[in-house]
């Protein structure tokens, strides 16, 4: 049983989310507004937040980035009935666990959960051994990403991973890793968009039991339970500035020094950072130190978007299938033609994450063997058929230029280019046929 707060200002929604999850065994609170939402929060432990995007008194990551400011770590699950996934992309981004769109599915919603729940880990560390679920695609991206990995894993060189959001840098940081002559050692990793400027010293460089309101014991940094091996800061972008000169001089001189200690600590650490931002932008307006970003940009890999590996598509979406059918007990061995379909057409702006869960969603709510166009999200649906509108809309508009070109140029002929009469002809002004002229590159 878990203690769960509904932040949502539907009722009639609010109580039947209530009524099914208390079947489930699980204690539920509501409240309507962000506001009422944070006073509970206050006043009670939770195990899981699930907040409605748009709320009467602002949004739902309002209460994420609050709760993540203080070092919640309470996983957040944002329930959005808007059909635009990059709305997702951005609470992710913020550090939700995941989100599901409205009308809720009560499987796909349960299946959340229990992800949510039972994987519940720090989103600030992690130390896990698993194996990777990813897999190399056969594109030409793909080959040049692993090529620059067999390169530059066996040097302890610093890297710098760049790339959209879901396109798997953690992955490519712990292949990284895993090739390295520090393979034995720990490989930690901290999500530098999950931290508080508060707490982000205290993270990667530990503290002092009394070094500040709330420091009850000595604490570890994660330079100290990487030390050997390799430490990931993802979203290195993130991290405010004063930690970006505690950061520098820590990767020149090789010492931390836990907040209010005196003490420095040795540590032998290979760095590895990830941003989804333009960190030459951050230098250039102020908000990165410029000798940080030379100092962990000794090897940039640059990761590209889904969209641009359409060869890779089917790769994934196959292993993705095995993943989804290995964790729900299912057998779906393939996806129809006309999912596959649409799922070639969209633009995926989660990438590899959003894949993936798009995946596990059809292999969830499929009822054979074949999963099909409807077990796909409807903001998917929704997205590929504007898509498809605005083409034919820009076909469309295409097609009269050409025909608009052809009709001029053969008046302009016809009247052995007296502009005046072409105008008359042609039941336009003279200034937008000089304009229209000039456009098409009509002059004689």
């Amino acid at each position: 049983m878990a203690k769960i707060l509904i932040v949502e200002d539907d009722l009639t929604f609010v109580q039947l989310l209530q009524g099914f999850l208390q079947k489930q065994g699980h204690e539920i609170l509501t409240a309507p507004n962000i506001k009422g939402g944070l006073k509970l929060i206050a006043q009670h432990p939770f195990d899981l937040l699930l907040l409605d995007y748009r709320l009467p008194d602002g949004i739902g990551l309002d209460v994420l980035i609050k709760e993540r400011e203080t070092g919640s770590v309470v996983p957040v699950i944002i329930m959005t009935s808007f059909n635009d996934v990059r709305t997702a992309v951005k609470a992710i981004q913020s550090g939700a666990f995941d989100y599901i769109t409205k009308p809720v599915n009560p499987d796909e919603l349960l299946m959340i959960m229990h992800n949510a729940l039972n994987g519940k880990k720090q989103p600030a560390q992690t130390t896990s051994n698993e194996q990777p679920e990813f897999i190399k695609g056969s594109s030409h991206d793909s080959d040049k990403l692993h090529e620059h990995i067999d390169v530059v894993a066996p040097t302890d060189m610093a890297v710098l991973i760049q790339g959209e959001s879901g396109t798997g840098k953690e992955y490519v940081a712990r292949t990284i890793h895993s090739q390295s002559k520090r393979a034995a050692k720990p490989f930690v990793a901290i999500d530098c968009g999950a931290l508080s400027k508060d707490l982000a010293a205290s993270e990667l460089f530990g503290h002092i039991k009394g070094a500040f309101t709330g420091a009850i014991a000595d604490k570890k940094g994660m330079f100290e339970y990487a030390d050997g091996g390799t430490l990931f800061l993802d979203e290195v972008g993130n991290l405010s500035y004063d930690v970006q000169v505690k950061l520098l001089r820590t990767l020149q001189e090789r010492v931390i020094q836990p907040l209010g200690s005196n003490k420095q600590i040795p540590v032998n650490v290979r760095i590895i950072t990830a941003t989804n931002d333009d960190l030459v932008n951050s230098v250039s307006e102020g908000d990165f130190r410029q000798d940080l970003y030379h100092r962990i940009n000794e090897f940039k890999i640059q990761l590209s978007p889904l969209r641009f590996r359409d060869g890779d598509l089917d790769i994934f979406i196959k292993h993705f299938i095995t993943l989804a059918n290995r964790e729900l007990g299912r057998n779906v061995n393939s996806i129809a033609p006309d999912a596959k379909e649409i799922l070639h057409k969209y633009d995926w702006p989660g990438n590899l994450r959003e894949l993936k869960n798009v995946i596990k969603r059809m292999v969830l709510l499929s009822q054979s063997e074949i999963a099909g166009a409807d077990t796909l999200p409807d903001e998917m649906l929704f997205s590929v058929s504007n898509h498809i509108l605005q083409n034919r809309d820009s076909d469309l508009k295409a097609q009269n230029e050409v025909n608009e070109k052809q009709l001029i140029q053969k008046t302009l002929i016809q009247v052995k280019y007296n502009k005046s009469k072409a105008a008359k002809l042609l039941n336009i002004d003279r200034k937008t046929l000089y304009s229209k002229i000039e456009r098409y590159r009509l002059d004689s």
